[in-house]
């Protein structure tokens, strides 16, 4: 039974296709179209499942869409209703486009797939699932437990916008719900906004400029904007928001509160925006632990599925991994609305169809996330040599080698092998790494190759069974979720002189003996790499250990600021080309910059 799932219209559309339960392939459409964050009908990427699959889209049982529109077009009619008369301008700006495209979805929907396929009628395979329900989906079922709670918590699905439900075998169902728009990931998005991020895609900044910041405002939003209950229950006040009906997260009375307007894209990020984030970041942490230890009292459950945007609070992530509360904690790697696209096709096979599990394996069944393309080593050498590029064509331990060798020698390298990751991270097929013993190389990779904020920090990707030299990580985590404490014994003790310096500044000081993974309050978000989940990236890491006694090395995403991870040959190149990246490793090719010659 082949069933093709689609994420689209809102943000981060996708498609994933599984075949009798197991998966088979998954992408974002962004990767193809290169537009970061794409909402478009994810028709290149359906058209990869499909070829990846080798089948036609008639071959179909079913086509299954992550949510539900006329649901969330009642909660907009209703919210607009409630706010009334506030509101009119963005109601009047909102309307056209759902009566034509988003409220008559199935329509629109068949119209894109035959596009597709000329003459094929989906209407008898079309099927809707509900927003938290693919995302709860998407976490339980490739889980490794038979039963756990799921925890939802995103910006809104249709009405939920933090969901329990309990999967059990090849069944979930609904616990409890918080609807909007009392909403956690809106709160986290309206200090996203207010501190100069793009809303849906700057949350990760804004936690990773948290620690340079002080719990200064912790308070004021305890008192004023969000009342959280013992068992991690909330409500928002909604007087000083302005997204149930505006064209803005927060409003005037925001601005009051904390005596200033939104910082503007772009301009200094001050240490008031600094201590903003460390106080929001403080709040969330709060009521998911709250939440979560209420959950595991209530149920006595011990094993516990993470999905939604707010998912991908890996630091969050790491707090509830080591408070214990839970024998088991399993996090969808593509948590966001892209793995909607999985979660709703998995929903289909199971719960419409009434298919059981296969049986639960380990450590999970999304198959290290690498479920995007890949390529041969000779469509790649055509790419080389329509390039004009000079290579070196080597064997796999030559390879290893040099690549080893060129990390050794603090060079910073791309990274390009394998099918691609589904999800906002790079796990070692399509990364830009370096020497994280080297203090320079936080600096040179944001500046010079990421061309982003110098804030940002890097995650490492450690050998599983070195990480606990390395990290307080009592778990794996192979796709980069946790943010654990570097060992203590690992980290510089500050002197006084040191201590007083704040802000930005504190970027550039030597955290620890692996200064280029360590962030500034002494954590690392953290991927785990085993010889089964990617050999060649796991053979890489533990040739540099051989060289330098470190086995770990620093990984980030291969892009720049705003651009999309890459996805071909050709992007992976054009990114090289346009960065300060000393080699590049594409599949069995090796491209050094000085030995570059490009044809234009």
């Amino acid at each position: 039974m082949w069933i093709l799932g689609i994420s689209a219209f809102y943000h981060d559309s996708a498609a994933a296709l599984i075949k009798d339960g197991v998966i088979v392939a998954a992408a974002q459409e962004e990767r193809f179209n290169r537009q970061k964050h794409c909402a478009d009908f994810p028709r290149q990427a359906i058209e990869y499942c499909l070829r990846e699959a080798g089948i036609a889209l008639a071959q179909l049982d079913n086509i299954v869409f992550y949510d539900k529109p006329f649901l969330k077009f009642e909660r907009l009619l209703e919210t607009y209703h409630a706010f009334a008369p506030s509101g009119f301008r963005s109601f009047v700006r909102a309307m056209p486009v759902w009566l034509k495209e988003k409220l008559f979805q199935k329509r629109l929907l068949t119209q894109e797939l035959q596009a597709l396929a000329p003459g094929f009628d989906p209407s008898q395979r079309l099927l809707f699932s509900e927003h938290h329900l693919s995302h709860a989906a998407s976490a339980f079922y490739p889980s490794p437990f038979d039963k756990a709670l799921i925890l939802t918590m995103d910006g809104v699905g249709e009405w939920a916008t933090t969901s329990v439900m309990l999967g059990e075998g090849n069944t979930i169902r609904s616990l409890k719900e918080i609807h909007f728009p009392h909403s956690l990931g809106l709160l986290y998005s309206a200090f996203t906004y207010f501190t100069g991020f793009e809303v849906n895609a700057g949350e990760y900044k804004l936690m990773g400029l948290a620690p340079y910041g002080e719990p200064k405002y912790v308070g004021l939003i305890k008192e004023h904007l969000i009342d959280i209950a013992d068992d991690g229950s909330y409500r928002l006040d909604m007087s000083y928001f302005n997204y149930c009906t505006g064209l803005t997260m927060t409003n005037k009375r925001f601005d009051k509160l904390f005596a200033r307007g939104p910082r503007q894209p772009e301009s200094e990020i001050t240490q008031m925006d600094m201590d903003l984030a460390r106080s929001i970041q403080v709040v969330t942490e709060e009521v998911v632990m709250k939440m979560v230890a209420s959950l595991r009292q209530e149920y006595g459950i011990e094993n516990i599925c993470l999905a939604g945007g707010v998912a991908l609070n890996s630091v969050a992530n790491g707090k509830l991994a080591r408070s214990g509360l839970f024998d088991g904690l399993w996090i969808q790697p593509a948590a966001g609305d892209a793995g909607g696209a999985l979660g709703a096709a998995l929903v289909a096979y199971h719960l419409h169809h009434q298919q059981p599990r296969l049986s639960v394996v380990e450590p999970d069944a999304m198959q290290g996330a690498y479920l995007g393309p890949a390529f041969t080593d000779a469509e790649i050498q055509t790419v080389l040599d329509n390039a004009a590029v000079v290579y070196q064509t080597l064997t796999d331990d030559e390879l290893i080698a040099a690549a080893a060798q060129a990390l050794a020698e603090e060079k910073v390298i791309g990274w390009f092998q394998g099918r691609m990751e589904f999800g906002p991270r790079a796990l070692g097929n399509r990364s830009i790494l370096g020497d994280p013993r080297s203090a320079k190389t936080q600096s040179v990779m944001n500046l010079k190759i990421k061309f982003r904020e110098s804030f940002r920090p890097f995650a490492p990707s450690v050998l599983a069974e070195d990480a606990q030299a390395y990290f307080d990580l009592q778990q794996p985590s192979p796709y980069m979720l946790l943010v654990a404490p570097v060992q203590a014994g690992r980290c510089v003790e500050f002197s006084d002189e040191v201590r007083a310096v704040t802000g930005i500044e504190r970027v550039n000081l030597a955290k620890s003996d692996i200064p280029a993974v360590t962030h500034v309050d002494h954590s690392a978000r953290i991927q785990t790499v085993s010889a089964t989940s990617n050999p060649r990236y796991y053979n890489l890491i533990n040739r540099f250990k051989a060289l330098s006694g470190y086995g770990l090395v620093v990984n980030t995403s291969f892009n720049v600021r705003d651009e999309p991870i890459v996805c071909t040959p050709q992007d992976a190149l054009r990114c090289f080309q346009n960065t300060a990246m000393d080699e590049l490793y594409l599949g069995n090719y090796r491209l050094q910059k000085n030995a570059v010659e490009w044809s234009g």
